[in-house]
């Protein structure tokens, strides 16, 4: 007879799942013989934080929900970062917990903290599994819902009793494809006829239109009617950067220099919007451009984001109609492309200056010369994230990571583990400062076991660099930000990688390509200077003045 634990990891293979990611402990036995004998690898990482982020980055990378495991009380609680990283992130994963049984109670309350109740508001759905023949059921809907729109984590409890107990057969129920709804006719005329009204529209992609299956529909619709575009951070890379009717990504929320491109618009077409993310423009009441809303679902609308009129739908499906209806209509925006090479010089400014330690701009030209097109760069969350959102220009999706939804710290290292599984035949690069990489260290350790290709740049300040500028720019003293590092160099050799140390500018280019080329898991120390925050981010951002009037 088959036990509950065995559905369970029947159930998972059912949905195609080839990795759990965790951390079990002693309620998760029975599920940890039955992987043993399943097909399912199963990654023991070093915490469960950083299985929950690898999970949720399979997730992100190829849209179908990754799976994490862990026990229950303290192993449960160290998914909720994770959990809230997916769920702002509009990722698909599965975490499954342990618990002690529900038919006894042979060591009280020992350990035991009512975990459902603490995921409901980080996930999609929680549920405590409490019979073997609910599982095949409860899991495919668990599947179902974490990878519907809008995409997310979904938290099953398996006590050990119902994981332990047999049971004479529960079918699996088959898997089915999930169809989106599609736009009404009446909202797609309503929309194409606002865009052929506009002088000069421009299309926003946000982070909603970076899925993996929009790829081609997105980049079809931006050529086909040739509107300038940009985006918002999470939305980077859903259209080629290399196109010529690229503008910029939105790394700020207002001031920059794409806002001048915003600013000229009189219609923004605002494709997969998701508020949840940190504001890429600021709608105003009267007198700024309008918006169109394409979206799976209707906008949320905030202070700052209050569409005129709404798409919603299968977002694919929405941008191919309205390509047909706008295709060769629309005249060539030349008045906002003229804006582009202005736009796209003055954020690559300095990008090859010599100083040490680097500046941002060197920082990010030189990861983008080892880079290939198609290499991965994964970034944990820090002041370098705006500078890459702004400067890092990406030619293939998904191929920059940042989180500008949770943006929370110690995500770099796993998220880049994941995506050196998923792509071993590609570059990949964890991006992350000291601070952030601290914080997740110990899954160097996972990397080098599962024998990944990896580099790691770790960027020295000494200090949780954002918020120390942030108390320097509100006139703050310097206060309770800095701290000491280890030797990151003997660090990553005690855990079995390799380890290099930049000492000059000109050594940062040769440094990441011989780690590139040595293969296995290679720690970069870079010191970086963060002062040009200052001097362009506040100063020339400040005094910036249009340089065109398109009034």
């Amino acid at each position: 007879m088959k036990k509950g634990s065995d559905l369970l990891v029947e159930a998972l293979e059912n949905e195609g799942v080839e990795r759990v990611f965790g951390v079990p402990g002693e309620e998760n036995l029975d599920v940890l013989e039955s992987l043993r004998r399943s097909t399912i690898e199963l990654v023991l990482t070093r915490h469960e934080q950083a299985a929950a982020f690898m999970a949720a980055t399979h997730g992100r990378l190829t849209g179908k929900p990754g799976v994490c495991l862990a026990t229950l009380g303290p192993g449960a609680l160290n998914f909720s970062t994770g959990a809230a990283y997916a769920h702002l992130g509009a990722m698909p994963m599965i975490l499954i917990t342990g618990q002690k049984a529900i038919k006894t109670a042979k060591q009280a309350r020992f350990q035991i903290v009512d975990v459902v109740a603490s995921m409901r508001p980080l996930t999609k759905m929680t549920r405590q599994i409490v019979s073997p023949a609910s599982i095949p059921a409860t899991v495919r809907d668990a599947f179902r819902v974490a990878m519907e729109e809008r995409p997310g984590p979904v938290h099953l409890e398996l006590p050990e009793d119902v994981a332990a107990e047999e049971i004479a057969d529960a079918p699996l129920i088959p898997v089915h494809p999930l169809d989106q709804p599609v736009a009404p006719a009446a909202a797609l005329d309503r929309a194409a006829a606002l865009i052929l009204a506009a002088k000069r529209p421009l299309v926003m992609i946000g982070a909603a239109g970076n899925r993996p299956r929009l790829v081609e529909p997105l980049s079809a619709f931006v050529r086909r009617i040739g509107v300038p575009f940009f985006n918002t951070q999470m939305g980077k890379g859903a259209v080629t950067g290399g196109s010529n009717l690229y503008l910029g990504t939105a790394a700020l929320s207002e001031g920059d220099y794409v806002h001048e491109a915003v600013a000229a618009a009189d219609l923004i077409v605002a494709v997969g919007h998701d508020t949840v993310e940190k504001p890429p423009f600021l709608m105003r009441s009267a007198g700024g451009p309008k918006v169109i809303h394409i979206g799976y679902q209707s906008a949320t609308v905030e202070q700052v984001y209050h569409p005129d009129a709404e798409v919603a739908g299968d977002i694919g499906a929405s941008v191919t109609a309205l390509a047909e209806r706008l295709g060769g209509k629309l005249p060539e925006q030349t008045r906002l492309l003229e804006l582009r090479q202005r736009i796209l010089a003055r954020i690559n400014d300095r990008s090859e200056e010599d100083r040490f330690p680097v500046t941002p701009q060197r920082l990010v030209h030189d990861v983008r010369a080892v880079m290939p097109e198609d290499g991965m760069v994964c970034l944990d969350n820090g002041m370098y994230k705006i500078w890459f959102a702004r400067n890092y220009r990406t030619h293939v999706a998904n191929t920059l990571l940042l989180d500008n939804a949770l943006a929370t710290m110690g995500a770099g290292l796993p998220s880049a583990m994941m995506a050196a599984i998923l792509h071993p035949e590609r570059r990949v690069m964890a991006v992350c400062g000291d601070g952030g990489f601290m914080m997740n260290s110990q899954e160097l350790e996972t990397a080098v076991r599962l024998g990944l290709n990896l580099v790691v740049l770790v960027l020295n300040d000494g200090a949780y660099g954002m918020i120390r500028w942030k108390q320097a720019v509100d006139r703050f003293p310097d206060f309770g930000m800095t701290f000491g590092n280890p030797d990151f160099v003997r660090y990553a050799e005690a855990y079995g990688a390799r380890g290099s140390r930049v000492t000059s500018a000109e050594a940062l280019v040769p440094t990441l390509e011989a780690a590139f080329k040595g293969g296995g898991v290679h720690l970069v120390d870079c010191p970086i200077d963060y002062s040009e925050n200052t001097r362009v981010l506040v100063e020339e951002l400040r005094n910036k003045v249009p340089d065109v009037d398109l009034a």
